[in-house]
């Protein structure tokens, strides 16, 4: 298991970002695990999750220019991670979107830099992708491109309502619907493999491994 991954999931468990229980998801399934990107809330955390996507985002050999976070989570990611990337030499501007149009100052929906070059979009998961949809429309209309989706979580889930699932889950029809690249600092295949390898061996871990497996081939894409 790539240890990169391994440390995030482990990082995600211990901040409590990542647990296991019961869960309703948005597609109306009950899911055994559940990551709430933000439980990621203070200072410290904050930082060590920008480091995971930013060496992440350098680790993937992309060509980027500027990063773009869609609002609201992505405006906090998109800004700590271009921190991280600072930190490791690569200096990025970054800009994300308001909901709202402000009426005064400078106006419009758009803060920070300009959206030009090679623009990697950054958020914490993929489920309906009505984010990186809008989030593409808008890098392509100021005339940039779009150039890669980066995301903390990849559930590998198929789209669908269970008596139609697609072949396909959320994040991979993203990449075929708008032709980008989609990563991930780790995805259910690495929970999995997590769980089940001696580093995520506990109680409360092995209870729910067969539960996650089951979840696993019932809903997960390879």
């Amino acid at each position: 298991m790539n240890k990169l991954r391994s440390q995030f999931i482990e990082f995600s468990l211990n901040t409590g970002v990542l647990r296991f229980g019961e869960f309703v998801t948005k597609a109306g399934r009950t899911s055994p695990y559940f990551f709430n990107a933000g439980l990621f809330n203070d200072g410290a955390v904050l930082g060590q999750l920008a480091d995971f996507y930013a060496q992440t985002l350098i680790d993937s050999g992309i060509e980027f220019d500027m990063l773009f976070g869609p609002a609201y989570k992505g405006i906090t990611l998109a800004s700590a991670t271009a921190v991280a990337l600072a930190g490791k030499g690569r200096n990025v501007p970054f800009a994300f979107n308001r909901k709202e149009a402000k009426d005064h100052g400078e106006g419009g929906t758009m803060v920070g830099a300009k959206l030009q070059g090679k623009v990697v979009i950054i958020d914490d998961v993929i489920s309906a992708g009505t984010s990186v949809r809008e989030s593409v429309a808008m890098i392509r209309a100021a005339g940039a491109e779009p150039c890669a989706v980066l995301i903390a979580l990849d559930r590998m889930e198929r789209a669908g309502a269970d008596d139609a699932l697609s072949a396909h889950s959320a994040v991979q029809e993203v990449s075929r619907n708008y032709g980008i690249p989609v990563i991930s600092i780790a995805n259910l295949d690495d929970l999995f493999a997590y769980m089940t390898s001696g580093a995520g061996a506990n109680a409360q871990q092995a209870e729910y491994t067969a539960a996650v497996a089951a979840y696993r081939t019932r809903y997960g894409v390879s």
